[in-house]
């Protein structure tokens, strides 16, 4: 069980190098609690989950007994799910839709909660992906912020898989910079580390540090 910490210190490691400002959210979907307990016990906080139902029974206990916890969904959004997402998640990094922005806006005004909001960028511009296109960002983080008071604090991408992630990260730094945001919520087990190098100040890591996924 020590072996997930282990991964981790050396994932570490390697990004504080770079920059030591960075957060790792270690992606824990599909892994049971048992196998996540170990990171909580050894202090790590951020951790990444892609679907809403798995995440409500795997950590509404687990959140009220280590309250700093920070739960990240990662995964696509429905707007039917943003109910619940609300008062258990504190980071939402796949807003890719207005109807979904207005749904959390409204939700949000129910509860009080303020959730930090990444805009899902389709860096791509692949027809399979979800994300807002480049084109359309800053009129969408206009309408966001000003219309729909949400605190969005940074943009994500998913690049496409063929090709050099390195192209995608540089275009998401500097779209990141024409809006003046602060955060870049990119780089995976596979590309983490070109990520960090091109700004990126949050990372999303599963496998490297569970191993793969059955």
């Amino acid at each position: 069980m020590h072996d997930v910490n282990n991964n981790l210190n050396f994932i570490q490691k390697k990004i504080h190098q770079i920059n030591p400002d960075v957060k790792i959210i270690v992606v824990s979907k599909t892994f049971p609690i048992e196998k996540i307990m170990p990171l909580i016990k050894n202090g790590h906080k951020s951790f990444g989950e892609n679907k809403v139902q798995e995440a409500k029974e795997k950590w509404q206990d687990i959140k009220l007994k280590f309250p700093d916890l920070k739960l990240h969904l990662i995964g696509k959004l429905q707007t039917n799910k943003v109910k619940y997402v609300i008062p258990l998640f504190d980071y939402i990094h796949s807003l890719d839709n207005l109807k979904l922005a207005e749904k959390i806006s409204q939700e949000q005004k129910k509860t009080n909660k303020n959730l930090k909001i990444f805009i899902q960028v389709n860096i791509g511009g692949e027809i399979q992906k979800n994300g807002i296109n480049s084109a359309d960002l800053k009129n969408f983080y206009d309408k966001c912020v000003n219309d729909l008071n949400l605190n969005i604090i940074g943009l994500m991408c998913i690049p496409p898989q063929s090709d050099n992630s390195n192209l995608y990260f540089k275009e998401m730094f500097k779209l990141k910079n024409s809006i003046g945001l602060q955060h870049l919520s990119m780089g995976m087990s596979s590309d983490y580390i070109e990520a960090v190098e091109h700004g990126a100040s949050f990372v999303r890591i599963g496998s490297k540090i569970f191993g793969n996924r059955v």
